[in-house]
């Protein structure tokens, strides 16, 4: 079992994915300024029911999120940073990053790191999860030339990987989307779940079984949710019975997934590593 700061004996990082119309507004050439990117129901109605549960609850989250949406949504994006939450980088535009070549991985990096540059909020990136949940070899050392501590991929191994970038994985069925969208067909298939789409009662059949194994081992989990898919009470309904189960376990460390990283970083021999 891990270290964990005392008195806890496990870790788990509430994640969010998908900065409005990001990748939408990539696919269908959808001006950054046009009503229907400006007023993405993700944005003005889902994020903020969001925040204010995860406020009532006393946890704080990390925000994977697309560099062009910065800009875009500014006052999101202020009301993230302004709550305690941390603001970390999701690609430029949720390019799936397994299919980038190296000149358009490097360029996404650079791009990425402008935005940043030119606005007053957000001031770097301490983590990366990469669309499609999976880096390229040459990722790793990007990472590292760019400042970025750790990465999020699919996965269950965590510790310090490649390059020194602490990796603070998560799995497919602790993600919403997995059992919400019926493009995740095929993932759900080869995990042995039903290919037809879910709803938040099996989801959260599952994720509440996962924390407590976590609990129990002393691990580290993330769960993960996308505002646009909130549409319904009872899904945002299931945020708050995780928010509430984790917040209210005094063994399990709630942090966001930069404060969780130093730390793997800090005790690396108690860790591991991740090849």
């Amino acid at each position: 079992m891990p270290p964990w700061p005392a008195p806890y004996t496990s870790a788990i990082a509430l994640t969010l994915d998908n900065l409005g119309l990001a990748q939408e507004a990539r696919l269908r050439n959808l001006p950054p300024d046009s009503a229907e990117v400006l007023n993405d129901p993700a944005i003005t109605t889902a994020l903020p029911r969001i925040l204010t549960l995860l406020a009532r609850h006393g946890v704080r989250a990390t925000y994977f999120a697309e560099s062009w949406s910065l800009p875009v949504y500014p006052a999101a994006v202020a009301s993230l940073v302004g709550a305690g939450h941390e603001v970390a980088w999701h690609g430029y535009q949720h390019e799936v990053w397994s299919g980038l070549g190296e000149v358009e991985e490097r360029d996404n990096f650079r791009r990425s790191w402008e935005v940043v540059e030119g606005q007053d909020v957000v001031k770097g990136y301490d983590g990366f999860r990469p669309p499609g949940g999976t880096v390229n070899e040459r990722t790793w050392g990007l990472m590292k030339e760019f400042g970025v501590g750790y990465v999020s991929p699919e996965g269950r191994e965590f510790g310090v990987g490649k390059e020194g970038v602490v990796v603070l994985p998560f799995e497919w069925r602790a993600v919403d989307a997995f059992w919400y969208m019926k493009k995740f067909a095929g993932i759900r298939k080869t995990r042995g779940e039903q290919e037809e789409v879910a709803g938040p009662e099996e989801f959260g059949e599952w994720v509440m079984g996962r924390i407590k194994e976590v609990a129990a081992e002393g691990g580290f989990m993330t769960v993960l949710f996308h505002p646009f898919l909130t549409e319904s009470q009872e899904k945002l309904a299931l945020i708050e019975e995780v928010v509430r189960r984790i917040a209210e376990d005094a063994k399990i460390w709630v942090a966001p997934c930069k404060e969780i990283a130093e730390w793997v970083k800090a005790h690396s021999e108690d860790f591991g590593s991740v090849e």
